[in-house]
């Protein structure tokens, strides 16, 4: 079968799409297009953007029927079939597509409709150049295979199946290329346009990031590797792919030629981008049973995406830990972050994280804003679990083993995609340590317990401790609520269980007009606020649905819910080395 795939029509950001098939099925051929894609548990509706669809057996047209939201049937026909949509593409998330004359991305499952009850590939995709006056300035990156393709990328590529189909992303336009090479292996960053960028610090950089998991690993599963940059003007998300990644990534994130080492954002970037890389291994070939095989017609549930994200998680910052990107110092710090974060939400004592996991489809993927008192994340909750376990593990077998083990065994396992179970991380964390495992992961998954950190990193010479909150991000510790100052008035974000504004009534959404009658700018409510003497009442005025409010309420002082890691440089001689050990890996 070949699909053909054309930027039709960059200024109504359409995309053409043709399939053909040779022996369609003889009842009526039925196409369909996925409900999700991988890497994001929730229903997506990709359908909704197909526009049109027509279809043509010979010289004679095909009637088509729409079964269902992203199903269609043709009606029977003698010969071969082509099959012919339009897409409207103006998503310019990582999961979808979006095309305008500047260039564009796409993803397959957003655009290529499945042929159902036939064979599932192999398949061909002949991919057009635009017409004048494009044709000729843009190009086209893609980690597909290439079987006959001109120097700008255009023309056939080869997908072994549908699945491999749609998990190779698509840029098109004018961009700029950076490459370097890890383990022999070719890799690039593709950025859209041509931005401001010191190439040559961000090539090293990431090409230490990626060595550092390579080595984990003791290999490296592709002949090619892609790192998709969208350039927006805030945003940080990425999606994993077999052999790439699409990320969104601040244009304030990238590095320009004389940037300080240490700035935030491009930490930011570096650990999203370890990130998806860690996935090339951990969900992308290791990964549950339950997505062998994928169906992406439905919600596919699973309890263990604590550790399929949680992990990857853990090892995305430890990875620059261990390769130079991140000190010591600066690792520890962004890792109380995490457990600031798990710690604030009461969320944590209500669902576990395989609970969490299980729910990701409707819950994690979809929150609101009780969301912090009703849910745990298993990305930042999973990745405490995995730094609880990496110590447990390092503590009882006084260094022999370790979560870097447990990992390599996971890939030898199961790296083939056979998938696994409901309890095989589990099963294999024993097997490799020679451990009883059992009583930590019940208090670590199927308990809400808060995990022993201090405990655990007592021995490694790590302190951890707990100091008043500082306002940051919104949160407002004074009244226990996320304050959005960004409109004409400030507006509550979110309100934590247990903390006074929950107990005066204040609600999301509210918007704070004055307080003890005087209007307070949102960037300087929690400096005032800090100003008054604990447990002294004042008045919040509030607009709710267009009607003015005045609640007491009482502020506290600022809680001791902000993690501070601390390593106690008197500490003994085996636990400095148990900690260069963890820190600095193998």
């Amino acid at each position: 079968m070949r699909y053909t795939l054309i930027p039709q029509d960059p200024n109504a950001h359409l995309f053409g799409v043709r399939l053909e098939i040779g022996t369609p099925d003889p009842a009526g051929q039925r196409l369909s297009l996925p409900a999700w894609i991988p890497g994001s548990y929730m229903i997506r509706d990709f359908a909704r953007h197909v526009v049109a669809v027509d279809a043509w057996s010979g010289q004679a047209p095909v009637h088509v029927e729409k079964l269902d939201k992203d199903t269609w049937r043709c009606e029977p026909c003698a010969g071969s079939l082509l099959v012919r949509w339009q897409v409207y593409a103006w998503d310019p998330s990582v999961r979808a597509a979006a095309l305008d004359d500047t260039g564009g991305l796409c993803n397959g499952s957003s655009v290529f409709l499945r042929a159902l009850d036939v064979d599932d590939g192999p398949f061909e995709l002949l991919i057009e150049s635009p017409e004048a006056p494009l044709r000729g300035r843009w190009r086209v990156a893609t980690t597909m295979a290439a079987d006959a393709v001109d120097p700008d990328g255009w023309g056939r590529y080869r997908a072994a199946d549908y699945e491999e189909l749609i998990d190779h992303p698509i840029r098109f336009g004018a961009f700029t290329r950076f490459g370097f090479e890890v383990a022999g292996v070719p890799h690039e960053i593709v950025l859209p346009g041509a931005p401001r960028v010191d190439g040559d610090r961000l090539c090293a950089d990431l090409a230490a990031v990626c060595r550092g998991h390579v080595d984990l690993f003791g290999e490296l599963p592709v002949e090619r590797y892609v790192f998709f940059m969208n350039v927006v003007g805030s945003g940080y998300s990425g999606l994993e792919h077999r052999a790439s990644t699409v990320l969104d990534v601040a244009r304030e994130a990238l590095p320009l030629p004389g940037d300080p080492p240490d700035r935030e954002p491009y930490l930011e970037l570096l650990g999203l981008c370890s990130h998806e890389y860690f996935h090339l291994w951990n969900i992308k070939r290791i990964r549950p049973a339950a997505f062998v095989p994928l169906d992406l017609s439905r919600e596919v549930h699973t309890t263990l995406l604590w550790a399929f994200e949680g992990l990857t998680s853990y090892y995305d910052d430890l990875g620059l830990c261990r390769t130079g990107q991140l000190t010591r110092e600066q690792y520890l710090e962004r890792l109380a972050r995490v457990i600031t974060r798990v710690h604030r939400g009461v969320g944590r004592f209500r669902q576990t994280v395989l609970e969490s996991s299980f729910d990701a489809w409707t819950r994690f993927y979809k929150q609101d804003e009780n969301a912090p008192n009703a849910i745990v994340s298993y990305y930042a909750k999973g990745a405490l679990i995995a730094l609880a376990l990496d110590l447990t593990i390092r503590q009882r077998t006084d260094g022999g083993r370790s979560l870097d083990d447990v990992m390599r065994a996971l890939w030898a396992g199961y790296g083939d995609g056979r998938g696994v179970d409901e309890q095989g991380i589990e099963s294999v964390s024993g097997e490799v340590t020679g451990l009883d495992l059992s009583a930590f992961f019940d208090t670590a998954l199927r308990s809400t317990r808060d995990l022993d950190l201090a405990g655990l990193l007592r021995p490694f010479g790590v302190l951890l401790r707990w100091r008043a909150s500082k306002a940051a991000a919104g949160y407002v510790p004074a009244l226990g609520v996320i304050v959005d100052a960004t409109g004409e008035l400030p507006r509550i974000a979110r309100v934590y269980d247990g903390g006074p504004a929950r107990a005066a009534g204040i609600a999301t959404g509210d918007r704070i007009v004055a307080v003890d009658g005087v209007h307070r700018r949102g960037e300087a409510l929690d400096t005032w606020l800090a100003r008054m003497p604990p447990g002294e009442e004042i008045t919040l005025h509030l607009l709710r649905d267009d009607v003015l409010r005045s609640l007491a309420v009482v502020p506290r002082p600022a809680p001791d819910d902000e993690a501070e890691l601390v390593v106690e440089d008197s500490c003994h001689e085996t636990a400095a080395r148990q900690r260069a050990a963890w820190l600095d890996g193998p």
